[in-house]
């Protein structure tokens, strides 16, 4: 798929998140907005799944690790066609099929209800290891949070996987440098995460998480080194795409009045940036 058509739908699903925060009034905007070219560029070009077969066996899995980011999931699976926008409507209501978590007994496409944080990454190796028993083709994607990959079972995770070389494991970080109580620096500093993935057998490529023709190089060139799992270090920023939120932590769950000054500001960046990509006529 072409780039622009990509950033296209990266900005369909940003418009689905911003959206659904103001209408809602509350949610994890910053932490969605930062994963979403990550998530535009896997379902629009580098996994294959079918809308009109959800459970294919065949299919490529996805693991939101990070289950709090779920808009960007939610938005990426309406804009390929598994569900109707409108059910954002209900967004973390009592017995709505988007929680603030993904279910997947609930919404057509998600591989995985996620939602404790250092999860994802043993559930995907689990998956993998299946697939690797069972003679099947099929991938396993995992997205995670930079400020997640303080959690142990990660670690274990990925000795196991090396262990069993699962080249077809790939393991994304979003590293924006925050989390909900501040700098991921601050709060626990993991270091060179290149260096320590490494050092546990898996082939790593650090790049920029927003630049889309970068993202489909990486992506398509997996596995990195056969025989070892591959991960992806995306540099990204938090809240992308809200400039006056871009960077900072107290966009991590926003609580905005529908009618306040930031929803509008938020809404008219949207319309700006797509002024000047020349997709307003």
């Amino acid at each position: 798929m072409q780039i622009e058509t990509i950033e296209r739908k990266a900005f369909e699903i940003r418009k689905h998140i911003v959206h659904t925060v103001i209408n809602n009034g509350d949610g994890h905007a910053g932490p969605s907005l930062s994963c979403t070219d990550i998530l535009a560029t896997l379902y629009f070009d580098i996994m294959d799944v079918r809308v009109d077969e959800p459970k294919w066996s065949d299919r490529d899995r996805f693991v939101l690790s990070a289950g709090h980011k779920c808009l960007a999931l939610y938005g990426t699976l309406i804009e390929k066609g598994f569900e109707k926008a409108d059910v954002l409507e209900t967004y973390n209501q009592l017995g709505s099929k988007v929680p603030g978590h993904p279910d997947m007994k609930k919404f057509n496409g998600v591989d995985f209800s996620s939602g404790a944080l250092g999860h994802g990454l043993p559930i995907g190796a689990g998956m993998a290891l299946n697939a690797k028993l069972k003679g099947e083709k099929n991938r396993v994607f995992v997205l995670m949070g930079d400020g997640e990959q303080g959690e142990g079972s990660n670690w274990e995770a990925a000795m196991f996987a090396s262990h069993h070389g699962l080249d077809n494991l790939v393991g994304i970080i979003d590293r924006n440098g925050l989390q909900i109580n501040g700098s991921t620096r601050d709060v626990l500093d993991t270091r060179d995460l290149r260096e320590k993935y490494s050092a546990f057998g898996w082939s790593v490529k650090v790049v920029d998480g927003h630049n889309i023709e970068e993202l489909l190089n990486t992506f398509q060139s997996i596995p990195f080194q056969k025989g070892k799992p591959s991960m992806v270090i995306a540099n990204t920023i938090k809240s992308k795409g809200m400039p006056f939120a871009e960077g900072n932590v107290k966009y991590h769950h926003w609580n905005p009045g529908k009618n306040s000054q930031e929803s509008k500001d938020a809404l008219d960046a949207l319309e700006r940036y797509a002024n000047d990509k020349g997709w307003i006529k």
